[in-house]
């Protein structure tokens, strides 16, 4: 029998030493050790571990137009047969930085990053379209980014 109550593999320091990071992601392993309690080195074990196993990454978080991408979108896609498949073919693009399936309207969601109106064209017609699976695709213009945290800590 499966519990409905989630069950979480991370112990109350791990969860601190993610939250600490999640508000500034430079933050020394001893200021973090001094929150937590631990060495600076178990800190960095700590660290490696949740980085290692994928609990989290540390990473820049940019503002695309500042790089010259102008235009920003997710794009919705309709299957036939195995969303999966069609999901692990969009990780794949460059342009693309990140991919959900969902069970909605669409069974793909896209986000992607891209130079121009022209880029995000030749990204539609000439690479997601033709994946086999791919039946349609709705395009959401971004018109300005409102709000992007990554500070939603680890409940």
């Amino acid at each position: 029998m499966v519990s409905s109550k989630k069950q979480s593999p991370l112990d109350a320091v791990s969860k601190t030493i993610i939250e600490l990071l999640q508000e500034d992601g430079r933050r020394s392993y001893s200021d973090i050790g001094r929150v937590v309690g631990l060495s600076e080195a178990a800190v960095r074990q700590r660290v490696q571990r949740l980085t290692e196993s994928g609990v989290m990454q540390i990473v820049a978080v940019t503002d695309p137009m500042q790089l010259g991408f102008h235009r920003q979108a997710m794009i919705g896609i309709r299957v036939s047969g195995d969303a999966r498949r069609v999901a692990e073919a969009v990780a794949e693009i460059e342009a693309i930085d990140y991919v959900v399936i969902t069970v909605g309207a669409f069974d793909v969601l896209a986000e992607v990053v891209c130079e121009d109106d022209e880029d995000l064209l030749s990204l539609i017609n000439d690479v997601i379209r033709p994946i086999d699976g791919v039946l349609s695709t709705e395009t959401f213009i971004y018109a300005k980014l409102q709000k992007q945290l990554y500070n939603w800590g680890t409940r």
